[in-house]
Parts: C-alpha cells; sequence; structure tokens
C-alpha cells in the first residue's frame, strides 16, 4: 500500500478545463441529530438550512472513529484506523501514508487548512501549503477573511476550514432556555443537564452563524464553480455520543452542494463513510482514485446517477488514552447494526466522569447521585460505564439503539452472520485489537480516577 501512496501522480487534464474550487467546513462534536436538517427540534440553524436547500444532505453519513485524532486521519487518508496507524485518539498516521492535501496539490489545487482540520500539530504533515492551527471561531474568522483578501494564487482553491465548536468546553452563558431543551433519549434528565446541553446548542448556534459568514465570503473571493461541504468529526462530547459506536456518536451531518451539478433541496439514503471522503473529491477533481483505499468515491451520488453508495459501514473505537481505555468493533447495515465490546469486563470512563468540569460534564454528580434513589437512573449509569459483548439492534424498530436484541433466539442467525462478517474484516484490516494503556476494571469503581499515560503503561 505504502509504495502505490508514494508513487501516486496526477493524470494529465485537458488544457481548458479548470477544477472547481473546494471548501470544507468541519465541526468538532457535534451530533447530526442536534440539527433541525435531521430532526432537531432545539435550534434554528439557517445557515446550514440553507446549505441544505443548495445542495444534498446524506441521512446515513458515519465517521470511521468517534474520536477527534482517528477520525480525521480517516478523513485526510482514505484508510479506516488500523490502516492509517491513528487507532487511538491523539495518535497520527504513519510514515508514508497518501495524505489528500498532497494529491490536491498533485491536481493542481492550492491547499489551505485553517483551525481543526487534521488533529493537533499533525496538520503540518498533510501537506496543506497554507497552515493555521488557531480554532475558535473569531481567530479562524479573522485568519480566512486575510487569507481569501489578500490571495494572489491563480490555482483553483481547497480551502479547509475547521472551528471548535461545539467542543468542550462550553460557555457560561447561553441563549437558549434550559428549560426547552429536548434531550436525547438515552440522556438522565437533571437540571444540570440542560444547563450544559443549552450550552452545547450556544456553540451549535454560533458554527452555524459562521457558516453564513464563510459562505459568503468564499462567494465573493472564490470561483462561482465551488464545491461546499459541511459535516462534523464524530458526535456531541455526551453519554453514548463521543467515543461510542452508538449512532449519536458515529452519525454526523454531511451536506454537499455545488450549483448546477448537485441538485438543490436533495436528499439521499446512500450509507457513506468520512473515508468516502478522500476519493470522491480525487473524482470531482477528474484525478485517479489511489488503489486499495477504504474509501470509496460516492460522486455519483451527488451526481444524481446513484441513489445507493455501501451496504456495510464499519466503525472502530481504540480508546483515547486514559480517560477512555475501552475497545469497540462495529457492523452496520440498512437495518442492524452489531457492536463488539471485545473486553466487557473494562469499565467505560471517559472525560465526562472522570473529571466532571464545570465547563462541560459536571452533570454527571448528579447523575450518580440520583442513580442512588431512581433505578431508571441507576440502569443509565451502569451501562454507560459497563457494556456487554455483543449489542444488537433493529435500528428500523429502534432507531435510538436502547433495546439491545443480541442472543434473543429469533436474531440468532443474523448476530452470528454480522459477527463473522465483522471478524473477517477486522482480519482484512489487520487489526490487532490493541490495548493501548493499562484498563480500569468494571468490578473496581473505587480505582476510576483519571491518571496519566505514565501512570498507565503497559
Amino acid at each position: 500500500m505504502l509504495c502505490v501512496a508514494l508513487l501516486w501522480v496526477a493524470p494529465a487534464r485537458a488544457s481548458g478545463d479548470r477544477l472547481p474550487d473546494v471548501v470544507v467546513y468541519l465541526a468538532d462534536d457535534l451530533s447530526a441529530g442536534d440539527l433541525s436538517v435531521y430532526g432537531g427540534r432545539d435550534l434554528d440553524t439557517p445557515a446550514i438550512n440553507a446549505l441544505a436547500a443548495e445542495g444534498m444532505t446524506f441521512n446515513r453519513a458515519f465517521v470511521a472513529s468517534p474520536s477527534c485524532a482517528p477520525s480525521r486521519a480517516a478523513m485526510l487518508t482514505g484508510l479506516m484506523p488500523a490502516r492509517n496507524g491513528a487507532e487511538e485518539n491523539h495518535t497520527f498516521p504513519r510514515e508514508g501514508i497518501l495524505r489528500l492535501p498532497r494529491i490536491l496539490n498533485q491536481l493542481g489545487y492550492q491547499t489551505a487548512a485553517f483551525g481543526k482540520v487534521a488533529h493537533a500539530k499533525s496538520a503540518i504533515d498533510y501537506g496543506f501549503d497554507t497552515i493555521d492551527l488557531k480554532s475558535n471561531i473569531p481567530q479562524v474568522r479573522a485568519a480566512v477573511k486575510t487569507f481569501l483578501e489578500n490571495r494572489t494564487d491563480r490555482r483553483p482553491l481547497a480551502l479547509f476550514v475547521g472551528v471548535s465548536n461545539p467542543h468542550v468546553p462550553w460557555p457560561s452563558q447561553s441563549t437558549l432556555d434550559p428549560d426547552s431543551i429536548t434531550l436525547p433519549p438515552k440522556l438522565l434528565d437533571t437540571p444540570r443537564t440542560r444547563v450544559q446541553r443549552s450550552r452545547y446548542m450556544q456553540e451549535v448556534k454560533d458554527l452555524d452563524a459562521y457558516l453564513g459568514e464563510l459562505r459568503g465570503l468564499t462567494d465573493k473571493h472564490m470561483a462561482k464553480d465551488k464545491l461546499f461541504v459541511f459535516s462534523s468529526d464524530h458526535g456531541a462530547q455526551f453519554p453514548f455520543g463521543k467515543w461510542t459506536l452508538y449512532d449519536e456518536g458515529i452519525h454526523v451531518p454531511l451536506i454537499i452542494a455545488r450549483r448546477g451539478i448537485i441538485r438543490p433541496g436533495a436528499r439521499s439514503d446512500a450509507m457513506v463513510s468520512w473515508i468516502d471522503l478522500l476519493p470522491t473529491l480525487i473524482d470531482i477533481a477528474g484525478g485517479a482514485v489511489p488503489e486499495n483505499l477504504d474509501g470509496r468515491s460516492f460522486a455519483a451520488v451527488l451526481r444524481g446517477e446513484s441513489d445507493s453508495h455501501r451496504d456495510r459501514i464499519f466503525t472502530t473505537h481504540s480508546g483515547d488514552r486514559m480517560m477512555n481505555v475501552y475497545l469497540s468493533r462495529s457492523i452496520r447495515t440498512e437495518r442492524y447494526k452489531l457492536i463488539w465490546n471485545p473486553h466487557p469486563e473494562f469499565a467505560f470512563t471517559t472525560h465526562i466522569d472522570l473529571l466532571l468540569r464545570e465547563t462541560s460534564g459536571d452533570y454527571f454528580k448528579q447523575w450518580t447521585e440520583l442513580a442512588k434513589t431512581d433505578s431508571r437512573a441507576a440502569s443509565v449509569v451502569a451501562s454507560h460505564h459497563g457494556r456487554p459483548e455483543y449489542e444488537l439492534f433493529d435500528l428500523q424498530t429502534d432507531p435510538n439503539e436502547q433495546n439491545n436484541l443480541a442472543g434473543t433466539e429469533s436474531l440468532k442467525k443474523r448476530q452470528s452472520e454480522l459477527r463473522d462478517e465483522l471478524n473477517a474484516w477486522i482480519q482484512s484490516q489487520n487489526d490487532n485489537l490493541t490495548v493501548f494503556h493499562k484498563p480500569l476494571m468494571l468490578d473496581a469503581p473505587d480505582t476510576w480516577v483519571p491518571r496519566n499515560v505514565a501512570q498507565g503503561a503497559k
């Protein structure tokens, strides 16, 4: 694979052809279901709605992994985590792995990344022509505006913009009334949960406002023929979201617009993965898609030539350093999802329940207190920390994944088929199911405290 990646060259293109400009706008920790275009009821997002009205909304878009670094690495390499090397959070692709910005450069693009596009300082290693790592919206706004107003490069532009919203820490104030918030069905309804959800939603509101500004700015300074992509690296930082393979963690917004090419107001049920973005962008630019990728171009869906793409979605999670030492793998079909947790004896912990920060997860204190007297709360807290080895969901009848059907007689054959298929895929990926740090054990709750990497070294 590495030799193929290193030797890839751009194909010849007719001299009169001009490539479309590209804008990729990325949110950080945003679940699809929280937006009105995906059924959310709490927030008006006029800029996202306007983009959806002009382009195609994907109803079933999923990331490769529900944490920042692996998800972004998969998008920018077209390879799943085990194959590109970025498996647990805060890790990066191996040397020699082909990267999207370098391909776009070879195709004739100027490339620029502002904010959180790749994870942390790894953006420098991806080959963008211009990089600015400041990721809060005021800083991104100023940097992108200055860049576009002063740009003299005559090449088509591939502009990647990633904001830190709605990643924690959340603001201390929100314009949304906590009492009016609609909570995801798996969350416990406590006063502090509502306050923190309102703060999270404020950041969604702010990222939507900047989307409107960015579209106006790029319309002014970039080509009329422009592909505009909006998505998020994974779901929100709430229990059963980020760091999990439930849809709340892996189902993300994906809206793509291109005037004259993509039908306005279109919606697609095609299942697509973030690993498919790299080959799709190359395909749209007229390039030869590299062989041996995990991703596949869905340009035909965008053009209206196909209404389907994948019949299986695979996702992986390998932990977030010492805060979350937990492995999960999943396979999702049109109707069913099977999640495999290879180590159900491990405790599932995260920044939420270990740090209990005032700017994010302090509501979990109310959860654990309520669990002492309320049976449903006790069940919810227990299911946050402890997962069975297999979880099987019928997404047609149970879209919120609340009823685990693993082990039921009527689905015994289906579970076995999905398990075998998932295992075969894991082997094909050379996924060693590595436990990167010493885990916390489910039967030892007194040990569930924050640790550093040195304490947890194997």
